[in-house]
């Protein structure tokens, strides 16, 4: 398999992912149909089933998800911040919608979602769209799984053939009695429905041209094909069950102020409803804008999002629509199938608006189960593992727990009450946790180290520790750098100031950064050994100043230079590395690149332990696994490690110049006579390199390549990138959207780093950012 540079989904730095939009009329006309009109056509075919589906699940009529799509596509569509960002009805309001229309009924849920579309519009014009980020994403993650296992419980009724309750514990608490007499004809068509969405996507897994034909059925929605099949299958075999009641638009609900009688006694519960209804669709709305902005490299206006939902509800609660937010499913989709603008999610609303008038016939004949199968579905989509193990590694899981536990059991508002006020009490916690340890010297003198924010909780702590140390000896206290509050600070500057009476020397010393001490006065700080000289960054490492040089014996200057990082560097990456030891690695990017000792990945990247998994070999080259004769797996190995079992999010492929590799492969060794060497076959990997220079050469962006073996260096960071994707592991991932493949390449003589930019094809520089304050020193 090879890559299309102009199309592939390779980081830059100096592209956006949407195509060029044009300046001119025509251009933007020829956008409009190359790209704007067939994402659209991709998203509608999503929208409809999964409108009709939240519909259901909510007890609203089902045209008031229809209207909701509609809304959400032209409304805020037009109006949103975020390009291409498509809206719809909120999964996550499902629960509370369901309790709004049991408990008050539609047209008090109109009046909710009404009033909190003015709230959103009140709150974008405050310009406080930022602030709603702030919220602990484990509240926000907790919510949304939450909301998902209710979901998917309640439509586990309808597949069973039953009716789902008010509550998520009294549908777990009637599951047995359901699963003991389920109605087989409903559970025939949920049953089909459910195997088509979890495996229709995997068809391009089959083998040989199975999976090739396969590849191209995969890029259908799996939705529409479920609910297709489906309700073919019931209308072929007449089965009888339950089918969506689509009433005709002249008795559809519209906006109708509800019985003052009614509400009467009940306005803080209402109140609080539409607060909820405004706080959760406007940070899923924001979230997801977040989301598409880092996909599509480009910048939104949250603020100006937030008003656009904000009148989506207005324009969806006065018309008899569920509420409205912005939609990871519906915007990753709209990105995925190559949107350019927002064109894209405008003509997704007008399709939806067509399909509500034109399509009610075909409508009817969807079974319900087909439809509670699909939000079945996207409920335990719903529970991300990914992000279940994001918040462990951030110690943040009690706060998730909490949250699901009391949405599921409690409800949304009270269970993000609940997930908010663990959260406060978690972060109330850590900030009154502080280790103070006094350690005694063998020359009589003392050293504390704390850890932790010191704070006026740990005052005491504190006092208590610096007590025990005997009048007149040395102690050199070492802060951690964290937290450290006024009480605190004035105890221990009154404890120095009391013991440097007695005649004892006292030195106060920060482990983070230079300008993060204690006492500027007379400080060692810990990095920089004491004498006449510091050691500075990246200086050669055979002619370190703390290094002891012996040039007979190199040996001992590599233990050495392991004496120096025990003595400075190894107090300052200890608590890191000991944290990397108890969680495990997570890295974020594979790093692939050459063996050459020049390489400093480290240093080109300024990553610490855990940011890279790296894999370096001769040449950074890629054998395509299970080729006949490759040297080795290893390379497929860690790739398919990295890929499956890291869940890296990004693969970089780093060449550089002057290689070694390359030389040799100009050199002809792959066919020198005789048995090849070791090397030869390894080599014998690159050798496509060769042959793509010779078709077409990578180039750069303002500056042509100095010689043939610069050009090969370059083309073979192409070509690797094409033999990479011939991983199966690493194909479905970039298929799916979820990892990026990025072409690097650095040149020694001017230390200057270089990435393949998506859109030319061309290697173009990575310029540096100067910040103001170093403009002005310089």
């Amino acid at each position: 398999m090879t890559i299309d540079v102009s199309s592939a989904p390779i980081a830059s730095d100096t592209t956006d992912h949407a195509p060029p939009q044009g300046g001119a009329p025509a251009g933007r006309v020829r956008t409009l149909l190359a790209h704007d009109l067939p994402a659209s056509l991709a998203v509608f075919l999503i929208a409809v089933p999964f409108s009709l589906g939240i519909a259901l699940a909510t007890g609203a009529p089902l045209t008031a998800g229809l209207v909701a799509a509609a809304v959400g596509g032209l409304v805020a569509g037009f109006l949103g911040g975020t390009h291409l960002q498509v809206s719809g009805p909120s999964a996550a309001l499902t629960v509370v919608t369901a309790g709004v229309i049991a408990q008050y009924g539609w047209s008090t849920a109109c009046l909710v979602t009404v009033a909190a579309g003015l709230l959103q519009l009140l709150l974008g014009s405050l310009r406080v769209a930022r602030a709603a980020l702030a919220v602990s994403p484990a509240v926000v993650h907790g919510m949304l799984a939450g909301v998902g296992l209710t979901i998917a419980i309640a439509q586990l009724h309808v597949i069973l053939g039953g009716t789902p309750h008010s509550s998520a514990l009294a549908d777990l608490l009637s599951l047995p009695g359901e699963l003991a007499g389920p109605h087989p004809p409903a559970l025939l068509v949920g049953l089909l429905a459910l195997a088509i969405l979890y495996g229709w996507p995997r068809l391009d897994r089959l083998p040989g041209a199975a999976g090739r034909i396969g590849a191209r059925l995969a890029r259908l929605p799996a939705a529409l094909i479920a609910v297709a099949a489906a309700t073919t299958l019931s209308l072929i075999a007449e089965l009888r069950l339950a089918r969506v009641e689509l009433p005709v638009w002249e008795h559809h609900q519209f906006f109708a102020l509800p019985p003052l009688a009614l509400l009467s006694g009940h306005w803080a519960a209402l109140l609080g409803l539409v607060l909820t209804v405004a706080a959760v669709a406007g940070v899923e709305s924001l979230l997801s804008s977040v989301a598409v902005d880092r996909m599509t490299r480009r910048s939104g206006d949250l603020d100006r999002e937030l008003r656009a939902q904000g009148a989506s509800n207005l324009f969806s609660g006065l018309l008899g629509g569920l509420p409205v937010a912005g939609g990871a499913v519906r915007s990753t989709a709209n990105v995925q199938a190559g949107a350019a603008t927002r064109a894209s999610a405008v003509l997704h609303g007008c399709w939806v608006l067509v399909a509500a008038l034109a399509l009610t016939a075909g409508l009817r004949r969807i079974p319900l189960a087909a439809l509670a199968a699909l939000v079945l579905v996207v409920g335990v989509q719903m529970v991300s593992f990914a992000h279940i193990r994001r918040v462990h590694r951030h110690r943040e899981f009690p706060v998730y727990l909490a949250t699901v536990l009391g949405v599921v059991l409690l409800g949304v508002p009270l269970g993000v009450l609940l997930g908010g006020s663990v959260a406060m009490l978690l972060a109330l916690y850590r900030l009154t946790r502080a280790h103070v340890d006094v350690l005694a010297g063998d020359d009589g003198s003392y050293t504390v180290r704390t850890h932790g924010p010191l704070t006026f909780a740990a005052v005491p702590k504190l006092s208590r520790a610096l007590g025990r140390i005997p009048a007149g000896a040395g102690v050199t206290v070492h802060h951690d750098g964290s937290f450290l509050d006024h009480a605190a600070f004035e105890a221990l500057h009154a404890w120095r100031s009391g013991h440097q009476a007695t005649g004892a020397q006292v030195a106060m010393v920060t482990e983070r950064q230079s300008k993060d001490v204690l006492d500027p006065d007379g400080t060692v700080r810990v990095g920089s050994s004491p004498g006449p000289h510091r050691c500075r960054a990246w200086t050669p490492w055979v002619g370190h100043h703390c290094i002891e040089q012996n040039e007979d014996d190199p040996h001992v200057r590599l233990l050495d230079g392991v004496r120096g990082f025990q003595l400075h560097t190894a107090p300052l990456v200890r608590q890191e590395l000991a944290r990397l030891a108890r969680d495990g690695q997570t890295p974020s990017q594979l790093f692939l690149t050459c063996a050459d000792s020049r390489m400093v990945t480290s240093m080109i990247t300024s990553s610490g332990p855990g940011d890279l998994f790296t894999v370096r070999n001769v040449g950074n080259l890629v054998p395509a696994p299970y080729e006949p004769g490759a040297a080795d797996d290893s390379v497929a190995a860690a790739v398919q490690y990295a890929v499956e079992v890291l869940e890296v999010a990004s693969i970089t492929v780093c060449g550089h110049s002057g290689c070694g590799a390359m030389k040799a492969l100009l050199d002809g060794v792959t066919e020198a006579a005789g048995p090849p060497s070791a090397l030869a076959r390894w080599l014998r990997n690159g050798r496509s390199s060769l042959d793509r220079l010779r078709r077409a050469p990578a180039e750069f962006e303002g500056r042509p390549a100095v010689d043939v073996v610069e050009q090969l260096c370059v083309t073979n960071v192409v070509q690797q990138l094409d033999q990479l994707l011939a991983n199966p592991a690493v194909e479905r991932r970039v298929a799916d959207g979820s990892l990026r493949l990025v072409g690097m390449y650095f040149d020694f003589a001017t230390a200057q780093a270089y990435v393949l930019d998506a859109r030319t094809g061309r290697f173009a520089p990575v310029h540096a950012r100067v910040e103001p304050e170093q403009d002005l020193a310089a």
